[in-house]
Parts: structure tokens; C-alpha cells; sequence
């Protein structure tokens, strides 16, 4: 994984959504809910790695912890019990993220030192851009 992922990122601009989680299946109230987060005062993400290769996403819903290309298992913010694997790709990191039959796909992605997540299900297409704060 690239260094220039680790560091913490504050949301810029954030696209589609709440239709991306209407797509995963979220409650309209739930999604409300975690669409509000987005205009915090501190809408923020922090990428690090530790001396094992432990990868740490965090961010306000969500605190995840991996080794690149190993499965490992998540419950969302939304209960869902999924299983995961983060993988190089391209200098991305692309998370493949499964449960109940169901996949979805998050790619991360630093372009002009702006953290870009896309989030794939199906057809709908949601993008979160960070730039860094630290």
C-alpha cells in the first residue's frame, strides 16, 4: 500500500450518497442518518499502518482494521455482516465487500493529494472526495 494513503483527510465533496445506500438496501431512516454525517463540523477519515502491516481506516461510523489482500470480517454501520478483502490495484486500493449473495466495492485513491472513494453497487456510483489535513 503507497504511503501517501496514511494520513488524515477531511470530506471535501461527497456525491450520490444516499443513493448508493438506498442501492445496499439501508433504511431511509438510517440513511438519513449517516448522509447527515457528512456536514459535520469534522467529516474526516484517518488511513494508517502499524510495524505488523495493520492497516486502519476510521472514520465516524466506521473503524475497520486489515492486512492488504487477506479477508477479514466487518459489521457495518448499517448491521450488515460482510466479508472483506482490500487489494492493491493500479495504486488503489479496492475493497471488495460481500454478504448475503450481495457485493459492493470500495476503491480509495489519491489523485492531486485528494483522497477519492468511489463506492460501486450495481449501477449507482457514489464518489467522496478528502483532501489532507495532516
Amino acid at each position: 500500500m503507497a504511503e501517501n494513503f496514511y494520513g488524515i483527510w477531511m470530506m471535501i465533496n461527497d456525491e450520490n450518497y444516499e443513493e448508493y445506500l438506498k442501492e445496499l438496501g439501508v433504511r431511509s431512516d438510517l440513511r438519513k442518518a449517516l448522509v447527515s454525517l457528512r456536514v459535520k463540523p469534522k467529516s474526516e477519515v484517518t488511513i494508517s499502518k502499524d510495524a505488523n502491516g495493520i492497516v486502519t481506516i476510521r472514520s465516524q461510523r466506521t473503524n475497520i482494521k486489515f492486512k492488504i489482500n487477506e479477508e477479514f470480517d466487518e459489521t457495518t454501520g448499517d448491521d450488515r455482516k460482510t466479508k472483506n478483502v482490500v487489494s492493491p490495484d493500479n495504486g488503489r486500493l479496492v475493497q471488495r465487500q460481500t454478504w448475503d449473495g450481495k457485493e459492493t466495492t470500495i476503491e480509495r485513491e489519491v489523485v492531486d493529494n485528494k483522497l477519492i472513494v468511489k463506492y460501486r453497487m450495481g449501477d449507482v456510483v457514489a464518489v467522496r472526495t478528502y483532501v489532507r489535513e495532516a
